[in-house]
């Protein structure tokens, strides 16, 4: 593998690495499909009715103000990372990992199953098997996720995030474990909390996470085709779509889910203004919120969430594309927009952005409090780190491989999923 360590100053300033992909032959989760009719949002049932839409205070003053160049670099982070073999064979399209509060590492399949790695091992026996309920038919449709509830280990509680055969439509549904096997889910133990209809099969999201509140946080995408068509001024901008937006649920000890009540909308909404998230963490030190959003043609971003927020943020888009009007493509209206922390362009780093983790283990020092993002057409591996009010953006590592997702293990160690069916980890020099 070949490492890069030129410095990016800041997350404006355009990247000048090499890409796979030009805007021309965008990756799977930027691909534009066919226009179909609006959507129709289906929810199951809550313990309180949704009100009507209610203005709220910009969020923009609990965010970092987003980098501006400086005229010489600044030393940052000072190792070198690369990826360590974990797995290399055996595995369908995994796109996600993640752990169950123990040492085992539990990888999804896109295609409807979910793997345990074991001391080293991929074992042969799924723990879950769903590839009945799922479609892959789009490229980006599938088991996207689970989500092992924080008290796994006393009560067994799973979630999954999957596009649903034949209609595509996104289903999050709650399983648990096997009573006779620690290493299986009870595939008959089913229960659908939320389904949320697809108009197009690309721009599902589809991660689902427990944040450091306890409730269930799921990133939708804003309903596929291309420039956020559905609707009039989009699913991303629209805050009575649940499409284009970071959900925040209550699902605990209920059969279908609560909404916090402290949500700022009164509605399942947390954030919106997104396009396709593909993938957000929480740092585990200190709750703040790392948002990857994959963009139109041009631009892919990072969006921050202090811990401190109290939710409501507008990401921009449709408005903007990274930190640049989308639409209109000159003097769009920015007030109260959270513009992102770092960007790079199609042209300079890749085409489909792949976010991942703030490091807080305990192998590579160096690391710590690093957070670690990438792309999945070009394979490289990029930092950030604050620096005062700046954040701080550099090329670690061209890895060569099709970043489908990160992943993070019960000690704060981190990983990297190849698409083509491989596990490392990811370590410093």
């Amino acid at each position: 593998m070949k490492n890069a360590t030129a410095l990016i100053l800041l997350a404006s300033v355009l990247i000048t690495a090499g890409a796979c992909a030009t805007p021309a032959t965008p990756s799977a989760r930027t691909r534009a499909a066919t226009s179909t009719p609006a959507m129709i949002v289906e929810a199951t049932a809550t313990s309180q009715p949704a009100p009507t839409e209610q203005p709220i205070q910009a969020a923009t003053p609990t965010q970092l103000p987003p980098p501006t160049p400086t005229a010489a670099a600044q030393p940052i982070g000072m190792f070198e990372i690369d990826l360590q073999p974990i797995v290399q064979g055996g595995l369908s399209r995994p796109d996600y990992l993640t752990h169950a509060g123990d040492d085992r590492l539990f990888v999804v399949e896109q295609p409807g199953r979910i793997r345990i790695i074991k001391n080293g091992q991929l074992l042969d026996q799924p723990y879950l098997d769903i590839t009945d309920k799922v479609t892959t038919d789009g490229n980006e449709q599938g088991l996207l996720s689970v989500a092992f509830h924080p008290a796994y280990q006393d009560n067994g509680l799973l979630w999954v995030n999957y596009t649903r055969a034949p209609d595509g439509a996104t289903v999050i549904e709650r399983y648990t474990v096997s009573k006779d096997d620690p290493d299986r889910a009870d595939a008959q133990s089913g229960k659908v909390i939320l389904t949320i209809a697809q108009p197009e099969p690309n721009h599902n999201g589809g991660l689902i996470k427990f944040g450091p509140d306890g409730y269930l946080y799921i990133g939708t995408g804003d309903g596929g085709g291309a420039g956020d068509q559905h609707g009039a001024i989009g699913n991303g901008q629209d805050r009575k779509a649940l499409l284009g937006k970071l959900l925040r649920l209550d699902v605990a000890e209920q059969d279908s889910y609560a909404i916090p009540a402290a949500n700022p909308l009164g509605t399942e909404i947390w954030a919106y203004g997104l396009r396709n998230p593909w993938r957000f963490s929480f740092d585990r030190a200190t709750g703040d919120l790392f948002i990857a959003d994959v963009g139109q043609n041009t631009y892919e971003e990072v969006n921050f969430q202090p811990a401190t927020s109290k939710g409501g943020e507008n990401y921009g888009w449709r408005i903007m594309e990274g930190l640049h009007c989308f639409d209109p493509k000159e003097g769009c209206d920015q007030t109260g927009l959270v513009r992102p922390i770092a960007e790079y362009s199609h042209a300079a780093g890749g085409c489909s952005i792949t976010g991942g983790y703030v490091y807080r283990g305990s192998q590579y020092p160096a690391m710590q409090g690093t957070y670690f993002f990438g792309d999945y057409c070009s394979g490289i591996i990029w930092s950030l780190q604050r620096d005062g009010t700046e954040w701080l953006m550099q090329k670690r590592l061209e890895s060569g491989v099709r970043i489908s997702s990160f992943g993070e293990d019960f000690s704060g160690e981190l990983y990297v999923i190849d698409h083509g069916g491989a596990v490392y980890q990811l370590v410093a020099r």
